[in-house]
């Protein structure tokens, strides 16, 4: 720890009374600790409030104890609100806050999961989104606003029937203020407090904390959980912060029903934004819709709240979308969870091209009303049953003259079995996940269609490419015309992490389009057709090892392994490296060369405090690979380290 930190570490005991057992966490406050309470005899959480330099440490110490102890009265305000993690008590030890607060056990927050399991359904995000909101609600009453509405400041734990994720907790009140009271502010005037990528734009230009900037911060939230990243994530707090003020949302893939709504949330001017009122309606409408029991279940549908038209035309139009429930009283949620997030919910377009113009009229049912008994009734359905036999006559007989007229064998035409064509030549289709090779037979990169080989356990020395995103398509002609845009949606994020990748879509064919799944496969590969050395993106794990810096990533978090080598570790604990960008160095510069410079190229082009580090503490390293030279692209991957050897802490820039 830097100077100016108490001493901590497991097994210390604080005020004489809690002993310290494990990190859980940590952020741009501090650490949060598991301990035991030596006096009550159960476990606690503890908020270290930890100083990162002495100067801070000398001008803002009576201001985080003030902060640690408005947190602990806004959150003890709460006290007892079942979406609200208690705080117990605020003490002073050496000097400085710890914040005493409940324990959840088996806690996982929104951030950590998504990254774990990925983007979720619809249906989750409402739940949590409800959740979530209750308490804002509760806090916005008492004229408190959170003001830090994000993903790690939503904890997911299990109930007391043992299901995961069925418990939703709203944390940190670090930041929060009452506007209208008269208690003191804790922060500097010129600082932006809250999360850049989270924050309402009334407050990125310096408008007051209120309940509708919280709204939009929860917006902001649900559009993470379902689309598996931020609406306005850019490479630093700057651009983020520029996004939130001048730029759209990112267009949703996965929203589903949800989509209206999060359009709604994230309305830039907050007098047009969406009320609480009217979000908790809409969320309720998706978690619990009201549908028709012969209804075909919809979830990526429109909810009937998206169009005021729905409420003056229910009975001719298609009924709200159904999503699943989570079963009362089981014992494990999980299969819930994993049917909700399967993934089969069709695009609000897809839903409407699907859905027919009108619904038959006929009062409040959803087809016409039903003839009255007799016998002119029971004849009618004489007619469709001849009608129904002959047709079963004929159809038997063209299939024996079929089979009589095409032998095996006999040179009849038979539909493709290759999901994608000879040229690709693939015999299954691909899944998210799978590693190629690619063969471009010759010409250059990206011109024609590869060869495709799938590469087993993604081996270093033959991945070109990964998929990154599968999705369905109504027909092989419209993954012509949709395919490559859409691809270059789902893969954008990774690609601009990437130093030299380029997205390509392998589309089905006609005649393969069954066999394909009806799926697009998104592909990244090498632009300039080399290898990758592994993983991409999401399908890298913890631990991995780079041979290569072909699949560092920015915002990667690195341990260094040896002069040559590194791991790729979760930036929520301490790391030794963070990748902030890549730099390109001249044609003319050797290998040799790149590898003696790179370090100072990047601490002139790309220095630390571009990236929101501060440069009294950090300075550049780089990495550089083979496989830059022998491409010809010459990147060279810039990092941050700390200059005193030290590690960097979860919830820095």
């Amino acid at each position: 720890m830097a100077s100016g930190t108490p001493q901590s570490g497991v097994g210390r005991v604080i005020a004489g009374r809690y002993l310290l057992l494990n990190r859980l966490g940590s952020g741009g406050m501090g650490h949060v600790w598991r301990a035991y309470d030596q006096r009550l005899a159960c476990e606690v959480a503890l908020k270290e409030i930890v100083f990162r330099d002495p100067a801070e440490a000398d001008q803002d110490r009576s201001a985080r104890v003030a902060r640690a102890r408005a947190e602990a009265r806004h959150a003890a305000g709460l006290r007892g609100h079942p979406h609200v993690v208690t705080v117990h008590d605020v003490l002073e030890h050496d000097g400085l806050p710890w914040i005493v607060m409940e324990y959840v056990a088996g806690a996982l927050d929104l951030s950590a999961l998504v990254a774990l399991r990925g983007a979720l359904a619809p249906a989750e995000c409402a739940r949590i989104g409800l959740a979530v909101l209750d308490a804002l609600t509760a806090g916005h009453e008492r004229g408190v606003m959170h003001r830090d509405v994000k993903p790690a400041n939503i904890l997911l734990a299990p109930d007391r029937t043992g299901s995961p994720y069925a418990r939703v907790l709203l944390t940190d009140y670090g930041i929060s203020v009452q506007p209208d009271g008269d208690e003191t502010r804790y922060t500097l005037t010129s600082a932006l407090v809250g999360t850049a990528a989270y924050l309402a734009p009334e407050r990125a230009q310096g408008g007051p904390p209120t309940a509708a900037a919280d709204l939009f911060s929860l917006g902001c939230t649900l559009y993470y959980a379902v689309e598996g990243y931020g609406p306005f994530d850019r490479e630093s707090g700057l651009a983020a912060l520029t996004a939130v003020v001048l730029e759209e949302p990112r267009p949703m893939l996965r929203a589903g029903a949800l989509e209206p709504l999060l359009s709604a949330m994230l309305t830039k001017d907050p007098v047009h934004r969406i009320t609480a009122e009217e979000t908790a309606a809409a969320l309720s409408a998706i978690l619990t819709p009201q549908a028709h029991p012969r209804t075909r279940l919809d979830q990526g549908s429109e909810p009937p709240w998206a169009d005021a038209a729905t409420a003056t035309a229910a009975p001719r139009t298609p009924p709200a979308p159904q999503v699943p429930q989570a079963p009362q009283g089981s014992g494990d949620g999980s299969q819930w969870y994993a049917a909700a997030a399967a993934g089969q919910q069709p695009s609000s377009a897809a839903a409407r091209r699907e859905a027919p113009a009108a619904w038959p009229a006929g009062g409040p049912g959803y087809g016409p009303p039903p003839a009255p008994p007799g016998r002119r009734h029971r004849r009618r359905r004489v007619l469709p049953a001849v009608l129904g036999a002959a047709l079963g006559l004929a159809l038997a007989g063209a299939g024996t003259w079929y089979a009589v007229g095409n032998p095996p064998g006999g040179g009849g035409k038979s539909r493709d079995a290759s999901p994608y064509g000879s040229a690709i030549g693939l015999s299954e289709p691909l899944k998210d996940g799978d590693c190629v090779a690619a063969d471009w037979r010759g010409a250059a990169p990206f011109t024609g269609r590869p060869g495709l080989d799938v590469v087993p356990e993604c081996l270093d020395n033959g991945t070109e490419g990964q998929v990154m995103a599968v999705f369905e398509v109504a027909s092989a002609r419209e993954a012509r015309s949709e395919g490559p845009a859409r691809c270059e949606r789902r893969t954008e994020r990774t690609r601009e992490s990437l130093a030299a990748v380029r997205s390509y879509a392998v589309l089905p064919t006609e005649d393969g389009f069954d066999a394909a799944g009806r799926r697009v496969a998104c592909l990244l590969l090498d632009s300039t057709g080399h290898a990758l050395f592994g993983p991409l993106g999401s399908h890298r794990a913890p631990g991995t090892a780079f041979t290569d810096t072909a699949t560092m990533q920015k915002r990667d978090c690195l341990d260094k392994i040896s002069d040559n080598s590194a791991k790729l570790v979760s930036c929520k604990g301490p790391h030794q490296q963070k990748v902030l960008d890549f730099l390109q160095l001249s044609q003319d510069t050797s290998l040799r060369e790149a590898e003696e410079r790179a370090t100072a190229a990047c601490q002139a082009n790309r220095p630390p405090n571009d990236y929101g580090h501060d440069p009294n503490t950090y300075e550049s390293s780089s990495w550089v690979g083979k496989s830059a030279w022998n491409s010809g692209t010459h990147y060279v991957v810039c990092t941050a380290i700390r200059q005193d050897g030290g590690t960097m802490e979860g919830g820095e820039p």
